[in-house]
């Protein structure tokens, strides 16, 4: 046998050995964010959950699954996923209204640019500097609550909201101060979807004699809709394990978040604090469904953004 006819076996075989050796080079990249959630997100994920399951002595107990029938709990429950849904349901139909203005500028004009940078600074701003923009805004001594009192109404609703005092240190406040990073979140995650439609259907409908109502209900809303509800879905998350925000507001809890902030560092009641570890698994069990609904989700719209 020739040389000339080994050489491409050889060189074949190579390339087949060397392959592998450069994809396991290529995971190496991958360790330093492996390293980042196995000890910032996955360890303390599972300490939190875990203590739920043991007593303060460190004994193994199943007592506090109890917190569960607790009136109060199931109300906090309640109550951060009502918040979620309304927020949620809200910003995904705000966030998709301009998602659906912004198709008519162009993709690199300075009012797409403006807004994505706006959204993508504005879907992040949360904690205490939120809280407080809307206590200067809409707070019992506010911007605009005090110009109400002096344009005559004293009792307007962000100053006495279901006479119960300030809207905005009650749960229902947190309605509003959410909507502030929903819509944006909406924005960053549904305009790829939007921008993923193609004007040949549109044409081709058009060619069909279909009208735009027609374009849009049989095409177009069909093939967001994945992308629709797996952003729904994530706005919902967002909300459901928002903290920082209504811990600023709230003093009294009234939310599952704050709920397990309470037990954990209760001064009142004593031998609650791995019941916190309990609530914490109820929110990962919710979370768990969310996040396997989305990825479905997101694999079904991704056919329609290639």
């Amino acid at each position: 046998m020739s040389a000339a006819a080994i050489a491409p076996a050889t060189t074949t075989s190579g390339a087949g050995v060397s392959t592998p050796r450069r994809r396991s080079v290529a995971w190496l990249g991958l360790l330093p964010f492996a390293g980042y959630v196995l000890l910032f997100l996955a360890v303390p994920a599972v300490l939190a959950v875990g203590s739920g399951f043991f007593t303060r002595a460190g004994a193994f107990t199943l007592a506090n699954l109890a917190a569960f029938a607790d009136p109060n709990i199931q109300k906090a429950f309640l109550a951060s996923i009502g918040i979620s849904a309304l927020t949620a349901v809200a910003g995904a139909v705000i966030g998709a209204v301009v998602c659906f203005a912004l198709l008519g500028t162009r993709s690199d004009g300075f009012l797409r640019t403006a807004v994505d940078s706006a959204s993508s600074v504005l879907a992040q701003f949360g904690g205490v500097m939120l809280a407080f923009a809307f206590i200067a805004t809409i707070g019992q001594q506010g911007l605009i609550t005090k110009w109400l009192i002096s344009s005559g109404l004293a009792d307007n609703v962000f100053l006495n909201f279901n006479n119960q005092g300030p809207l905005l240190y009650q749960i229902s406040g947190l309605n509003i101060v959410y909507l502030y990073f929903q819509v944006p979140l909406m924005v960053l995650t549904f305009m790829p979807a939007m921008e993923g439609l193609k004007s040949t259907w549109a044409e081709a409908s058009a060619t069909l004699g279909g009208t735009r109502l027609t374009y849009w209900t049989r095409i177009g809303m069909p093939i967001l809709a994945p992308a629709f509800f797996g952003s729904l879905i994530l706005l919902f998350a967002n909300s459901f394990s928002s903290y920082a925000t209504a811990a600023a507001l709230l003093s009294q809890g009234g939310i599952i978040p704050l709920a397990i902030k309470q037990q954990s560092s209760s001064e009142t009641v004593v031998g609650v604090a791995n019941v916190s570890g309990v609530l914490a698994l109820g929110m990962v069990v919710v979370m768990i469904v969310l996040m396997t609904a989305y990825a479905a989700l997101q694999r079904r719209a991704s056919r329609w953004q290639r």
